[in-house]
């Protein structure tokens, strides 16, 4: 069965409604047809796209000013441009010289980081950061979050130690692909300090509605594991998701019945 039949394009037609990937292209003799040749230019244009172009820190600074949890601090790594960023991955993990981060002492750090895609946390960063808190604040204290610039998700570590918070979330863009641009993933580590790695966090990825997942799904498998952290006195390999069998009652003034759905994938 071939896309190019009428039965055959009513089943890819189907079937595409369900994903993202790139199935049942049609051809045009040996080719693909244009118009899908110009659809996977212009995907890859969106994703070098998200990668290059530069966080607007201005504008998402006053987003999360506007929720309500402390003065916004501003950070970056030690990598100085783009290029150097992308060819230095450790020096995106370490905190540029005469980095300040107020010391808070609070339960939950929450540091916004461009990451690979500074085009997802523009566009997600601060409702999902929003949601999170509603989940999070009658429950622990809040230290003033972090918006972090050339920022891998190593940097959080230096970020929350300095701030002596006991668990952190890092809510940083994914790397881009062909299907999506700009998701999200958060990135939660208990006891944060150098030296962690990824087998001492958890990861909630592949967040950026409406295809994705949704904010308040993703807040409350956070939420889950903030708790299940604090309860085990350690995140990672360890620390599973069970919000599918033990749901976290929603916070106050969210509406109930969110349904099961997205577990996180560590990478």
């Amino acid at each position: 069965m071939t896309s190019n039949s009428p039965v055959g394009q009513d089943f890819w037609d189907e079937l595409r409604r369900t994903t993202q990937a790139r199935i049942g292209l049609g051809r045009t003799g040996t080719a693909l047809p244009t118009r899908r040749v110009l659809e996977l230019a212009g995907a890859h244009a969106a994703a070098r796209d998200a990668v290059h172009i530069p966080l607007d820190v201005e504008r998402l600074a006053a987003q999360v000013r506007e929720i309500g949890i402390g003065e916004p601090v501003l950070a970056t790594s030690r990598a100085s441009s783009r290029d150097e960023y992308l060819r230095r991955p450790d020096l995106g993990r370490q905190p540029a010289p005469g980095t300040d981060i107020p010391e808070s002492g609070a339960d939950i750090g929450l540091v916004l980081a461009d990451g690979l895609s500074p085009t997802a946390l523009d566009r997600h960063g601060a409702a999902l950061l929003a949601e999170l808190v509603s989940w999070l604040r009658d429950r622990y204290t809040l230290a003033p979050p972090i918006i972090a610039t050339q920022a891998r998700v190593g940097l959080g570590d230096h970020l929350g130690a300095a701030a002596r918070v006991r668990t952190l979330l890092v809510i940083i863009g994914e790397r881009p692909g062909l299907s999506v641009s700009d998701s999200l993933g958060i990135y939660l580590t208990h006891l944060p300090r150098p030296g962690r790695t990824d087998a001492d966090r958890n990861c909630i990825s592949n967040i950026h509605p409406p295809d994705g997942l949704g904010y308040a799904r993703a807040a409350q498998v956070a939420a889950g594991l903030v708790e299940g952290a604090r309860a085990l006195g350690r995140s990672g390999v360890d620390l599973k998701d069970r919000s599918r069998t033990e749901a976290l009652g929603p916070p106050s003034g969210s509406e109930p019945g969110i349904q099961p759905g997205h577990s996180p994938r560590r990478r």
